[in-house]
C-alpha cells in the first residue's frame, strides 16, 4: 500500500491512469476500505487529504476483472462492412482555404455522388461511382471541359475489399471500347487549341490504368468512405492512416455514445500531434457499417503557408 497527498486537480481517473489502474472505480474503493473514518471519499478527492493506493498485485487483480468502462462493448464496437444492395446519393461540401501572411483565398464548392453496389465477387465488392450538380462553379471555359470530360467517364468502377478499404478504380469495358467517340464529342464541344491539349491530357490518365487508378484515389469522397477506418477497437479506441492533402497522418478514434442504437458516432483525432491539424467525425449506420454523414477538418503548414480543407459528406 502506498500513500498519496491529493493535489488540486487530482481527480479518481487521473490518479489510476497513472498506477495503470483501468477501472478508477476500484481506487475509491480500496482507499475506503482502508482508511480512517475522517478520511473516508464521498464524492470528491480533498486537496491536502491521503489517498491510499493499491499495490501492484492488488491493481492487477483489480485489472483481471476486466470491467473498465473503456472496455465496455458500446465503446468498443465491431463496425461491419454489408453493402449488398447499397444505392444512395450523398452532398459533397468542400472549402478550401490558404492563408500567407494574413492574405485569406477561400474555394467552396459542392456536388453530389451516386454510390451504388453492383456485386460481390471472389471477395471483391464492386461499386458504380458518379458525380454530378456541380455549384459554386467559377464557369470558365477550361473548368467546363474539365468537368464534362469527368462526366463522359461515369459510373467509374471502385473494388473494395471485404473491410471496406478501396482497393482499385477502373473505367467499365464499354466505356473504354467507346472512348474515341467520347473524345470527338468533346473535341466538338470545345474546339479550341487549348481544349484539344487538355483532351489529350485527359486521354493519356483515362487510357493508362495504373495512372487513372492512382488519379481517383485522391478523391476525398472515395479515400474518406473506404478508409480503413474500420478497424477492430481495443480498450475504447481504433486506430487506422490515411492520406490526405499529401501527408499520412495517423488517425484515432474513439466512439462517443448516443441514444441512437442504429448508428455509431466517431470521433477523430490525430495519434500523434505534429504540424498537422485534423478533426473528424462519421456517423455510421450500425447494421451496414456504412457511412452516412461525415466531417473532416485539416489544416497544415508549407513554407510559411496555411493549407486549410474542411469536407462534409451528407446522406440525402
Amino acid at each position: 500500500m502506498m500513500i498519496h497527498f491529493i493535489l488540486p486537480g487530482d481527480t479518481l481517473e487521473n490518479i489510476a491512469e497513472k498506477i495503470l489502474l483501468e477501472n478508477p472505480i476500484y481506487l475509491k474503493e480500496f482507499h475506503n476500505q482502508h482508511c480512517l473514518k475522517e478520511d473516508f471519499i464521498v464524492d470528491y478527492l480533498v486537496p491536502g487529504k491521503k489517498l491510499l493506493l493499491p499495490d501492484f498485485i492488488t491493481i492487477k487483480t483489480y485489472n483481471d476483472k476486466n470491467d473498465a468502462p473503456f472496455k465496455s462493448t458500446e465503446l468498443n464496437p465491431k463496425i461491419s462492412f454489408n453493402p449488398i444492395g447499397f444505392n444512395e446519393k450523398f452532398k459533397i461540401t468542400i472549402k478550401e482555404s490558404y492563408n500567407a501572411e494574413g492574405k485569406v483565398v477561400e474555394n467552396h464548392f459542392s456536388y453530389i455522388v451516386s454510390l451504388q453496389w453492383i456485386k460481390n465477387e471472389l471477395g471483391e465488392h464492386l461499386f458504380h461511382f458518379t458525380k454530378d450538380q456541380f455549384s459554386n462553379r467559377n464557369d470558365t471555359k477550361m473548368e467546363s471541359l474539365a468537368i464534362e470530360s469527368m462526366k463522359s467517364l461515369y459510373p467509374i468502377e471502385v473494388f473494395v475489399n471485404i473491410k471496406g478499404e478501396i482497393l482499385r478504380t477502373a473505367l467499365k469495358k464499354e466505356t473504354l471500347n467507346n472512348f474515341n467517340q467520347i473524345k470527338g464529342k468533346l473535341l466538338d464541344f470545345f474546339p479550341d487549341k487549348y481544349a484539344k491539349i487538355y483532351i489529350e491530357e485527359f486521354e493519356y490518365v483515362a487510357l493508362n490504368p495504373d495512372i487513372f487508378d492512382q488519379k481517383m484515389k485522391e478523391d476525398w469522397f472515395l479515400k474518406s468512405y473506404f478508409s480503413s477506418f474500420r478497424n477492430p477497437f481495443e480498450n475504447g479506441t481504433s486506430f487506422f492512416e490515411i492520406y490526405l492533402n499529401q501527408s499520412l497522418l495517423s488517425i484515432e478514434q474513439t466512439v462517443k455514445l448516443t441514444d441512437n442504437k442504429e448508428e455509431v458516432l466517431l470521433n477523430q483525432t490525430l495519434k500523434d500531434k505534429n504540424q498537422d491539424k485534423f478533426t473528424g467525425k462519421i456517423t455510421v449506420a450500425k447494421n451496414t457499417g456504412m457511412i452516412k454523414t461525415l466531417k473532416v477538418s485539416h489544416s497544415y503548414k508549407e513554407f510559411a503557408v496555411l493549407y486549410s480543407t474542411e469536407f462534409s459528406i451528407e446522406n440525402i
